[in-house]
């Protein structure tokens, strides 16, 4: 592919007869020809391809909007909409909450950066001022949040970095530091995040200070960056990363700005491992409800130096883009109650077509759902001068496989594993034995349910064949153009069969939503992805 950009870049329009000169020149005329032979039938499929999505599209979009229009007052979770003689599909819980609390945040989190920013810039704050500054907007937006439970935040918390600063610099601290905060992840969970009763009756009328939020729920959050904090505290000493071969093989580096890998494997000073500023990483107040989850290193450092690679210019079109994203999403839901019609069960009535239409519409809209609440969180972490990674960097129908996957859905999360799980297990050395360990704590960390287990065992299973004919096809090249055709047939094959099964998996023991049918997606995704 890299060899068919480089053509094209060099033949804005090519021809037959050009593009085999060209490649005369640099190859055998044998290896010449079929290179172009493919590039002429990739160039013809992109066509079909085009063809087929805007008729795909057209139909998609037309049978959804009939089948709202005729279901409407079959389906739950319908309101009244701000476009006029449209009902709103507000079925989601999760949506309806951030929709609905969408001024106030925005006032709230508004309030917090304005006035952190003036008094960074009118004081000419570091690292240390910006931390206390951050550290009591951030506890103020707690207490409000869980009420008297942050007091055990704070227990676990302040346990978790006594026991870093005291064993942090051993050998088999790692070990240690994962027993505690897996120790208390599960226990959060076992005990729904205690009660106050257990200390005595003297101190159960404090159980009724909850706050709006339950703590334990978000405090799966910050046990990531418990263990961030003590992985590159441990690492301070011995770090290997080499900036000079970065800064030659990134181009973002290259260029004078600075890439997350850079921020992220660049350990900070000792002096930054204090316990204001690690109170201030796991409690900030933009980042703590949803994410992006961003190491300490890469939080620590922009504390110090606020983010150069977003401009304000920059900033402010990420802000707009949002806003058309939010845009659409109300365009969604005001004439596709893709949701309304899983939730309300009615799906079991239509034809096998319109579940198809259901279940990929569904899909799409917990994909820009998850789109809209975290790069809502990334914006005002950008406005502060912290810079985390993109979550959703790449549409969910542009990802046909598993490991395209899980690397562009929560990809913030999937940064985080690579580091403090998948490097330090052995990497792609133990890579099928590491993802057996890596998914059972995807699953653990989400909820300690039988079923997330089960399913996060299923994408093991579908990962090994994966990670076995990737690595047939990496040692055995095809080299003619029937050769490399059935090979694109089969990867959209094998990837449609896996993502549907797991789907299908989903739906039936997990959400109860009905399975898009991504054997038609995944195929027509895998040539999308693989010619653009």
């Amino acid at each position: 592919m890299y060899l068919v950009n480089l053509i094209q870049s060099y033949i804005p329009s090519p021809n037959k007869v050009g593009v085999e000169d060209f490649l005369t020149q640099r190859f055998h005329p044998i290896r010449a020809r079929l290179l172009v032979m493919s590039i002429l039938w990739r160039n013809k499929e992109l066509s079909v391809l085009v063809l087929y999505a805007v008729v795909f599209y057209a139909y998609v979009i037309r049978r959804s909007l009939n089948l709202s229009h005729d279901h409407f007052h079959q389906v739950r979770g319908l309101v009244p909409g701000w476009i006029p003689n449209r009902f709103n599909d507000v079925s989601d819980a999760q949506w309806r909450n951030f929709r609905w609390n969408l001024p106030i945040l925005t006032f709230v989190l508004g309030i917090f950066t304005l006035v952190a920013n003036m008094l960074r810039s009118h004081y000419h704050l570091k690292a240390k001022g910006m931390s206390l500054v951050w550290l009591v907007i951030s506890w103020i937006y707690l207490s409000y949040l869980h009420g008297v439970f942050i007091v055990f935040i704070l227990s676990i918390v302040s346990a978790n970095y006594l026991l870093v600063k005291i064993f942090g610099r051993r050998k088999n601290f790692l070990f240690v530091l994962w027993l505690f905060n897996l120790t208390f992840l599960l226990s959060n969970r076992i005990y729904s995040g205690y009660s106050f009763a257990v200390f005595g009756n003297q101190w159960a009328y404090l159980d009724k200070f909850q706050g709006t939020f339950r703590w334990y729920i978000c405090f799966n959050f910050v046990v990531l960056r418990m263990l961030s904090f003590g992985h590159d505290y441990h690492w301070a000493n011995w770090n290997r990363f080499d900036q000079k071969k970065h800064m030659q093989r990134c181009d973002q580096c290259s260029s004078g700005e600075t890439c997350y890998l850079s921020l992220q494997e660049r350990s900070v000073l000792d002096d930054r491992f204090s316990f204001n500023i690690y109170l201030c990483y796991l409690a900030y107040a933009p980042l703590y409800i949803a994410g992006p989850i961003i190491s300490f290193n890469a939080f620590a450092s922009q504390l110090d130096t606020p983010q150069k690679n977003y401009s304000l210019q920059k900033i402010a079109w990420y802000g707009f883009r949002w806003v058309m994203s939010l845009l659409l999403m109300e365009l969604m839901t005001h004439f596709c109650h893709y949701n309304a019609f899983a939730v309300s069960g009615l799906w079991k009535n239509l034809s096998p077509v319109d579940v198809f239409i259901i279940g990929y519409g569904v899909l799409n809209f917990m994909w820009l759902k998850f789109f809209l609440i975290w790069r809502y969180f990334l914006f005002w972490a950008l406005v502060s001068g912290i810079e985390t990674p993109e979550n959703m960097p790449k549409c969910i129908n542009n990802c046909y496989n598993l490991e395209s996957f899980w690397k562009n859905w929560h990809a913030s999360f999937n940064k985080w594993l690579v580091r403090y799980m998948y490097i330090p297990l052995g990497g792609s050395q133990r890579k099928l034995l590491n993802v057996w360990v890596i998914f059972t704590f995807v699953a653990i960390w989400h909820d300690l349910e039988w079923k997330l287990l089960s399913w996060a065992w299923l994408t093991c299973i579908f990962f090994i064949p994966e990670m076995i004919v990737k690595s047939a096809a990496n040692m055995l090249k095809v080299e003619s153009t029937f050769g490399v055709v059935i090979w694109h047939e089969l990867q959209a094959v094998s990837g449609a069969i896996t993502i549907t099964c797991l789907m299908s998996f989903f739906r039936k023991y997990i959400s109860g939503v009905p399975e898009p049918s991504k054997v038609h997606m995944s195929w027509v995704n895998l040539h999308w992805s693989s010619i653009l």
